[in-house]
């Protein structure tokens, strides 16, 4: 790749040796913008430990500071955040002197909209120049529908502002698409209507709202592909254990798999069935992945992975109904799947478009410069693999300023025999800031 008009770059060189032993990944980004935006919604303070410190989780703290809760969480020895919120409860939130910006993260801004839609206030959320390209349609038709109005009226990207109002009316939303933001924006709102909030999905999606919610005094219902919430409800203080992110952990997993001699335990991770998606076909490639119960925090159950270097990989297809619980690792799969033998198939993909980038062409094109071939079939992803790939000198990612490119496309100079330039990797912040000094620790 040229690197005219590229960002400026960083270079990763290759770990020299095998990963051994175990580590702790940090705690799971999705988990812990719940814990922070429910605990500011309930009534009382809330305990918190083992959230991410992240730029994205640092925006739904921000948020709910600007919308009056009190948040007193400190960095803690091990990199997480621990502390208390104290919510608003039953008197709402404030109305914010200023709009709110979300930076990069598409969770705050989408749950947003449904915390504030069920109150008299108008709140204005914007975000970075990415967050701002991102699809928000998705959320304002069902808020919509319950009552709450939009600025400009029928508004595809941010900056929105939502009205909302104390007469929110309780839906029954058949949802075009498997999307745990959409979900939760609608049961959130939902919590303060008048009468039963349903939302029904195609495909699972996770579940971490639902089994949150119960926890802060939210009648909630839940199955396979439908979750509900009784309203009006008077969401009280919980404490809140974050484990483990799993979406972290598959960058861990990955670069054991790669590196010969690997044999890597990750530790107190979440084990959520909706969100191991990618061990299921770490598994169907035959890696040597397994993984291990250890206990629950609340609902959530967590345990160890154990991932141990495997020579040899094959193709998959990883069908539609699968790919809501592997969306978010779907990058560094696919560098798994380019050296695995045979033809890996990714069914209806077309979501990664519109995620930080656009992270389908940015695969094909980062695999392409591997001398991999990978092309789009209408949204599908397919990849041919090669076992005997090598890794050519020189090469300039283009991470497009997206936390799970630069990842990704880091392993192929950590887990190789040459280094690789990766542009703007200062973003894995968003999700993972010590990343490569984690994978560096595991090298003895």
């Amino acid at each position: 790749m040229s690197t005219e008009n590229l960002p400026p770059y960083t270079t990763i060189e290759p770990l020299g040796g095998p990963l051994t032993g175990a580590c702790h990944v940090p705690g799971d980004k999705s988990i812990s913008h719940r814990a922070v935006l429910f605990a500011a919604m309930a009534e009382g303070t809330s305990h918190l430990t083992g959230v991410l410190d992240s730029e994205d989780v640092r925006a739904s703290i921000r948020a709910v500071e600007a919308l009056g809760a009190v948040v007193a969480l400190d960095r803690q020895s091990d990199g997480t955040l621990a502390g208390t919120v104290t919510g608003w409860g039953a008197e709402g939130p404030q109305q914010p002197d200023a709009p709110i910006d979300c930076g990069n993260s598409g969770t705050t801004a989408r749950l947003l909209m449904g915390i504030v839609a069920p109150w008299d206030i108008a709140v204005a959320i914007t975000g970075d120049a990415s967050l701002q390209k991102r699809p928000m349609r998705r959320i304002v038709a069902p808020l919509a529908k319950m009552g709450a109005t939009f600025e400009p009226e029928s508004p595809e990207h941010l900056p929105i502002t939502v009205h909302g109002t104390r007469r929110l009316r309780a839906i029954e939303y058949a949802s075009p698409m498997a999307s745990a933001q959409l979900k939760t924006a609608v049961l959130l709102a939902g919590t303060f209507a008048e009468g039963a909030t349903t939302v029904t999905e195609p495909a699972p999606s996770r579940n971490h709202t639902e089994l949150m919610l119960p926890e802060f005094n939210v009648p909630t219902t839940a199955g396979t592909r439908v979750a509900g919430v009784e309203g009006p409800a008077e969401m009280l203080a919980s404490d809140v254990v974050v484990p483990g992110d799993p979406s972290s952990a598959a960058f861990i997993a990955a670069a054991a798999l790669l590196t010969p001699g690997s044999s890597v335990a990750i530790e107190n991770v979440s084990l959520n069935p909706a969100r191991i998606g990618f061990v299921r076909t770490l598994e169907r490639m035959g890696a040597d992945i397994e993984e291990t119960y250890g206990g629950a925090e609340g609902k959530e159950p967590r345990g160890t992975l154990r991932v141990r270097f495997t020579p040899t990989l094959r193709g998959c297809e990883v069908p539609s109904q699968h790919i809501a619980s592997v969306i978010d690792e779907i990058p560094v799969l696919a560098l798994v799947a380019a050296h695995a033998r045979g033809i890996t198939v990714f069914h209806e993909v077309g979501e990664l478009r519109v995620k930080e980038s656009d992270r389908l062409a940015a695969i094909i094109e980062g695999l392409a410069q591997l001398g991999v071939d990978a092309w789009e079939e209408g949204d599908d992803l397919l990849i041919e693999g090669n076992p005997d790939l090598t890794v050519p000198e020189g090469l300039v990612f283009n991470s497009h300023g997206d936390h799970r490119l630069a990842m990704t496309w880091a392993l192929v100079g950590a887990c190789g025999s040459v280094p690789v330039n990766v542009t703007d990797f200062t973003c894995v912040a968003v999700s993972y800031p010590d990343f490569l000094a984690d994978l560096k620790e595991l090298v003895r």
